[in-house]
């Protein structure tokens, strides 16, 4: 099992930055990749960003392509996601996720997700 907790979420004004963690407990971290998702309110969750295990690799949605930069520090068993330019558009409930196998944009092929935390920016 690996417990995934999201912590950084808050109220932003359009322009601003956050930094979400993702802190692993459980198993190794570094054996899992990760991703980011996010749900807004009447709209299906959607794909952010995904990083392999060694962090070698990392993908992005085209929507925040250029913004946000998703990373880890497995020595530290946590993943984050910087998120830079935010528009009233990225407000949304960011969910953390890790899963065996390879970084994917596919929620199903991940095991383990966490609780979330949201992200709130004005106009």
């Amino acid at each position: 099992q690996v417990q995934l907790v999201e912590s950084g979420g808050g109220l932003v004004q359009a322009g601003g930055s956050l930094r979400l963690s993702c802190a692993a407990s459980g198993r190794t971290f570094s054996g899992y990749a990760m991703a980011w998702f996010r749900q807004a309110p009447g709209k299906e969750r959607e794909f952010v960003a995904t990083i392999s295990s060694s962090g070698l690799f990392t993908h992005y949605a085209d929507s925040v392509k250029g913004r946000f930069t998703i990373s880890r520090d497995n020595a530290k068993n946590t993943g984050f996601l910087q998120m830079t330019s935010l528009k009233p558009e990225d407000t949304a409930v960011y969910y953390c996720v890790a899963g065996l196998g390879y970084a994917s944009q596919d929620i199903a092929r991940y095991q383990y997700l966490g609780q979330g935390t949201q992200v709130t920016v004005s106009s």
